[in-house]
């Protein structure tokens, strides 16, 4: 089978470059300058081992590739682009292809739900960074990183087989990946690990690891635990990402997070709605507060929106912001 990934960035071209380097068929689906790039000179994989060109068929729209039922299509893209890619694909794509939604947050396969049957969530941990056109910095080590995946919403035998083999095809190609009939219990561990992406962006990456984030993630455990949803325990987290590490050298730094990516090329858009939006809107429907995510959301789409460069909030001015949300002004 062909893998097609949607979103040829940090997570998506890694992923990329390990199939291919594997030896199976491999399209790209970028857009832009990077796109531009990589069909001037192909996909440049740096890591601390060295620098890899990838040669591989990229294309500016799924509508340029003869997508086949027997494909597996893998959305790659940021949370906030995945309505466009899936639009881009719907029109082009047989409807028993596999669509693997390699994504932050957890609205991804809902929204692929919509237009295809045979969907699978992957909950994704895969140390990158896309700064530059034509450019992926990958640094995770022993393993590219960790891709565990399933079918959603439920298990079914001809799915559950294709979970099955895309997890043996993406242990070859150098990830940790097992396949799980309860993954999106891991992709809402990684929603927990991932609002704390705001306060990294605005404040710097170091504020990613400190108090206010740690309050944003008890508050998404608690709203998560309000709305009745079962989310793996940063035990189970912990023991799965065992060993795997990220090796960065002098010249090869690995930044912030994927919000703080977002504004450093300035693309002025951010994940946030589908992270601490996702809190915000959980919290709405089950009728409790989320103060410390609504904010996050709030400053870093302000931020996005006028340009604004990563590190740029001071803590102070944003602990001010949440206090006067928890006292209701």
């Amino acid at each position: 089978m062909r893998y097609i990934v949607l979103g040829a960035g940090a997570v998506g071209g890694t992923i990329g470059w390990g199939l291919a380097r594997a030896g199976f068929e491999v399209a790209l689906v970028a857009r832009g300058a990077h796109l531009e790039a990589i069909r001037a000179g192909g996909l440049t994989i740096r890591r601390p081992a060295g620098d890899t060109v990838l040669e591989v068929p990229t294309v500016g729209s799924p509508a340029e590739l003869d997508v086949r039922s027997d494909d597996v299509v893998i959305v790659a893209t940021k949370s906030q682009d995945v309505a466009g890619a899936l639009g881009g694909l719907f029109p082009v794509a047989p409807p028993t292809v596999t669509v693997a939604c390699a994504t932050n947050g957890v609205d991804a396969e809902r929204q692929a739900l919509r237009r295809f049957e045979h969907v699978v969530a992957v909950s994704t941990i895969v140390s990158a960074t896309h700064l530059e056109p034509g450019v992926i910095r990958s640094f995770g080590t022993p393993e590219l990183g960790i891709l565990d995946l399933g079918p959603y919403p439920t298990s079914r035998g001809d799915l559950w087989e294709r979970c099955l083999a895309i997890s043996g095809d993406f242990t070859l190609a150098g990830f940790r990946s097992l396949a799980d009939e309860d993954v999106m219990r891991l992709k809402y561990r990684k929603l927990v690990h991932n609002v704390r992406n705001a306060v990294g962006a605005l404040v710097g990456p170091e504020a990613a690891d400190g108090e206010l984030a740690v309050q944003a993630q008890e508050e998404a455990l608690a709203v998560l635990a309000s709305a009745g949803i079962d989310v793996a325990s940063s035990e189970e987290d912990a023991a799965r990402r065992r060993g795997l590490r990220s090796e960065t050298t002098a010249t090869l730094v690995r930044g912030g997070s994927s919000t703080w990516q977002s504004l450093a090329r300035g693309t002025g858009s951010v994940e946030a709605d589908y992270l601490n939006g996702e809190i915000a809107l959980l919290a709405r429907q089950v009728g409790v507060a989320a103060p410390v995510n609504t904010v996050l959301q709030r400053e870093v789409q302000r931020l996005a929106a006028r340009g604004g460069r990563p590190g740029s909030v001071s803590l102070q001015d944003l602990e001010r912001a949440v206090a006067e949300a928890r006292a209701g002004r």
